[in-house]
Order: C-alpha cells, then structure tokens, then sequence
C-alpha cells in the first residue's frame, strides 16, 4: 500500500541515494531528482527519475508539478533556498531537510566557525540536545547558513510543516567527503603508526546514511515541524576508528598518542579529531519518531571501506577522487603530510612498527 508520493532533492548524492531507497522500500512512489536525472543501481525500477537544478526555480516548480505529499530535500543551503521550498509549499504535504550539527554554539559564543581560534573550539554538553543555542543566521559560512535555512522554514510551520535534521558527521558509500579515508589510504600506503592528537579520545559523532534514510523514512510518515539531532547509536573515539578501519582491511598498525593539540601544523589532526568532545542527543528522535538506528558504525563500515578504497585503486590521487575533501583539509591541515609524520617519529625516537614506509 503506497504512503504517497515523495519528491527528493539530490536523490543522487550520498544522503539522496539511501533515502530513495528507505522511502521506495516504505510504500512511497518516489519521484527523484538530480542534475543529470541520474539512478541508482540498488532502486527499485518504479522510482522515477527527474532531470532538474534546483537553482533554477521554474524548473523546480514545473519539476514538482501538482506536487507531493512530502518533500525531501538533501542539498538545501540558505535563506534563498528555504524561501523557495516556502514557494512551493501549497504544493507540498510536508518537508523533511537536511541540516547540520555544526549550527551549534556554546554558551562562551563559540562554534565550529572559531575552531581554529585560539581556544576557539566550543565546549558542548555530551549529549548535545537540540536546545542548545544555535549560531546567528546569515549566509556567511556554511553554519550560519544553515541556521536561516532552519529559521526560515521553523517560521512559516504553518504553512510547511518540516523536519530538520542536524546531521553529524555523515558516512557511508558515495562521499564526496569521506573522513574513513584517512586511515584507509594510509592502509593502502603501508603506513605502520597512526599518529593522533588529544590522546586519540576525540569524538565527532558520525551518523551512516542508513541511519538518516530511517530517520527520514520516519519523519515522512509523522510530519512536524521540529529540529532532530541526527546521529548513530555510538559515537567512537578517533582510537577506536583508527582500529575498526585496520580490522575491516585486515591491517596491523602502532597507535602513538599525543596530549592536546598537536606539536606541528596538522600533525595527528585527523577529520575527527576535536579538543572537546561532539556527541549528539537521540533521545529526541526516539521519542517523536520511534527511531531505532538501522546499523552501527563497525557494523556499516566495510561497506563504506571498500567502496572508498575503491575510489583510491591504482595509486589515484586523492585530491582528483575526493576534491571537496582536499578543499576541504588544504594546508596546512593536509591529511597526507608524510614527511612530517616522519620527521616527528624520528625526532621522538618513536619509529612505529617496522620502520617508517608507505608512499
């Protein structure tokens, strides 16, 4: 029996591709839009697939037709786009959005934007519930524009109910940005130490794109209008990372902590490596949707550890395979700076398992 029908935003991106999928599975006729009108192998062959940039806002508008019964949109960003959902909301049942975790700030006025100042990294509650104040809006940084895009639609509730999610830090196949790469590269370059900062105790709690398709899967069917943390059911140290990715690919190497930040510029500084901790409050979730996390994060990660690897295959450059992530970590935070790994190692007398090697 059909739930209704559904209209995706990015259906082809990472989050897009599970979500299609958990909505299809669920009963939804499933109308996804892309760029290039692009498919999934893994969808099912009724979901239909639209050609269309949002940017354009006729063609989303003639895109989405008589409109649907809930809207998922993956790649929202900003007031601009909340006022365009918000132009279409006659034609659309409900929404579901997604946000980010990085909207928070601390009591001290501290966010994920002045993490690179001087004790500048926000001190969070562990959990972090969704009432914790949240960053001014603006279109400044990625940030603060994802709290206007949140303002905007929590405003007009009324006329489109819709559920933000305030994603951690996303994983899974498909990544544009998949922070498991750097351990995985270091597997594939036969590095025998990993090396990281704050005692190899950060957490940045991931959330699997399987488990934000069950949490949309959930709010398409109970519409709302609220902000839902979005996270998985752990939420490891970057230790206990490190050691999954080298159990996944069968792979031994020496763990070699430092205490606080780093000695040198990014060294031991990895994707998820945080002074403080960033853990999320499910309970919220729990409680207004009934959700109940569809994997875990060992559990998920071969999956994503293949795919990524694959990405890697034959020596690829890395910045050609993931260029948003090399936007992303340029120096002096690159991910890769062997040398300097090397020359730390060799100056601390701590020469790792083997000898220093890799490539």
């Amino acid at each position: 029996m059909s739930n209704g029908n559904a209209f995706v935003i990015g259906a082809t991106g990472q989050i897009g591709r599970a979500a299609v999928r958990a909505l299809a599975a669920d009963g939804w006729q499933v109308r996804a839009a892309s760029r290039h009108g692009a498919r999934d192998e893994r969808w099912p062959e009724d979901v239909r697939t639209v050609t269309v940039d949002r940017e354009d806002d006729a063609a989303l508008a003639a895109a989405l037709g008589d409109g649907c019964d809930v809207l998922l949109d993956c790649v929202a960003y900003g007031a601009r786009h909340a006022g365009q959902l918000l132009g279409l909301a006659d034609r659309i049942g409900s929404a579901v959005v997604i946000s980010s975790c990085s909207v928070y700030r601390d009591e001290q006025d501290r966010s994920f934007d002045t993490q690179d100042e001087p004790d500048g990294f926000p001190e969070f509650p562990v959990p972090i519930p969704e009432s914790q104040p949240t960053v001014p809006p603006s279109e400044d940084t990625y940030s603060t524009a994802k709290v206007a895009l949140e303002q905007e639609l929590l405003g007009a509730g009324d006329r489109l109910p819709t559920t933000l999610l305030r994603a951690g830090a996303i994983h899974g196949p498909y990544s544009p940005l998949p922070r498991e790469a750097y351990f995985i590269k270091r597997v594939l370059d036969g590095r025998p130490v990993r090396i990281l900062a704050h005692g190899g105790a950060s957490r940045f709690h991931p959330v699997h794109v399987d488990n934000l398709a069950e949490l949309i899967r959930l709010a398409a069917r109970r519409p709302g209008s609220r902000a839902l943390d979005a996270g998985d059911p752990q939420a490891p140290t970057v230790a206990e990372i490190a050691a999954a990715v080298d159990s996944a690919m069968g792979a031994t190497s020496e763990l070699i902590t430092i205490d606080g930040e780093p000695p040198r510029p990014g060294l031991g500084q990895t994707p998820w490596s945080t002074p403080r901790p960033v853990v999320l409050d499910m309970s919220a979730a729990e409680r207004e949707l009934g959700y109940r996390a569809a994997t875990g994060y060992v559990e998920s990660l071969p999956e994503t550890v293949e795919w990524t690897a694959r990405q890697l295959a034959d020596g690829r450059d890395w910045t050609l395979a993931f260029p948003l992530m090399a936007k992303a970590y340029a120096p002096p935070r690159d991910l890769f700076d062997y040398a300097t790994e090397d020359a730390w190692l060799a100056e601390s007398g701590r020469g790792g398992l083997g000898g220093l090697g890799g490539r």
